[in-house]
């Protein structure tokens, strides 16, 4: 059984990614819960914050560029 210190972080922890969920819908990232944990995570591990966004920004952009090329192959 998980001691009480242990569970106070837990629930701290998800009050967190709740509170940035909220945020995140409020500005129309279209990041889940889970994808908002992973860059958390990534960030307290020290990744550049602006280096990740980057990131987030050239993969949608090509996950765009590979459903174009998909829907206008089966056209």
């Amino acid at each position: 059984m998980p001691s009480a210190d242990t569970q106070s972080k837990r629930q701290a922890a998800r009050e967190v990614i709740d509170i940035l969920s909220e945020i995140s819908l409020l500005l129309n990232t279209h990041l889940d819960r889970s994808t908002l944990s992973l860059c958390v995570s990534l960030i307290e591990n020290g990744v550049n914050p602006d280096a990740l966004a980057t990131v987030i920004r050239e993969l949608r952009k090509e996950g765009a560029k590979v459903q174009q090329n998909g829907s206008a192959e089966s056209t």
